[in-house]
């Protein structure tokens, strides 16, 4: 078993992955990823990006193929190990917001921080500096079914950058968020990231957020491709085709 580079914070090599109807979801991908740098990865709809997110997160094991965090091998860890590294070392922002419903807004933002083992009091300070980074602050003691879609997206981006996570997954982020909105939230995601030296790996399927990463991979069919040309994404966003050099 060859050992990943020592820079690269997250390496993953050759994974496979099929989805329970059969049809193929990574076909192969290999990568790395050097601390605290922000790594677009680019495609279309259905192309695997998700589907690769979630294997090198440890949410689900590839088929085949190994992935490594700080040179140790997150596919050999347990259920349990992979479930610690996640709490402890990973965030996760989903593209549709999900919020524990009987916490408010700012308790929402907390909990991870205080399953670390933070303090209320500190953690709910901390929480209410990131709402306030994202123009939610003033939602703070709401409670998720009184905020709009975009509010709560707001919500869960704060949530995920408030324990300063060593590595940030990030699907689809800025989904339900309106188009005016969009370039605020992810400045303010990638100024974070860059100054708490956070590793990003944000999935898209639209040119203009893939630009604000530091490098782009892209996927086609669950395999790493040359080039993928995304338009920017429309109000109505999923409309647009693709086209790609192999």
């Amino acid at each position: 078993m060859e050992a990943p580079p020592d820079n690269d914070v997250l390496w993953a090599r050759a994974l496979y992955y099929q989805h329970k109807d059969g049809s193929p979801g990574l076909q192969g991908v290999s990568l790395g990823v050097h601390e605290g740098e922000i790594l677009a990865v680019s495609g279309p709809r259905g192309c695997g990006k998700s589907t690769l997110l979630s294997c090198l997160a440890g949410l689900v094991r590839a088929h085949s193929g190994e992935v490594w965090f700080n040179s140790v091998p997150v596919h050999t860890m347990g259920p349990l190990a992979r479930e610690r590294l996640r709490r402890d070392r990973f965030g996760w922002i989903d593209p549709t917001p999900v919020l524990v419903p009987e916490l408010n807004v700012w308790e929402n933002v907390a909990l991870p921080l205080m399953l670390r083992g933070t303090g209320r009091r500190r953690a709910k300070t901390i929480a209410r500096e990131w709402l306030d980074r994202l123009d939610v602050g003033d939602s703070a003691r709401r409670r998720p079914h009184e905020l709009r879609q975009a509010e709560r997206q707001r919500v869960c981006i704060a949530r995920a950058l408030a324990p300063s996570p060593t590595v940030l997954f990030a699907d689809e982020p800025t989904a339900p968020l309106h188009l005016a909105d969009r370039t605020h939230v992810l400045r303010t995601l990638t100024t974070a990231a860059r100054s708490h030296r956070i590793t990003v790996l944000l999935a898209t399927h639209d040119a203009e957020t893939a630009a604000l990463a530091d490098r782009t991979i892209a996927l086609l069919d669950g395999r790493r491709v040359n080039t993928v040309h995304l338009p920017p994404a429309p109000e109505t966003e999923g409309r647009a085709a693709c086209s790609l050099s192999v």
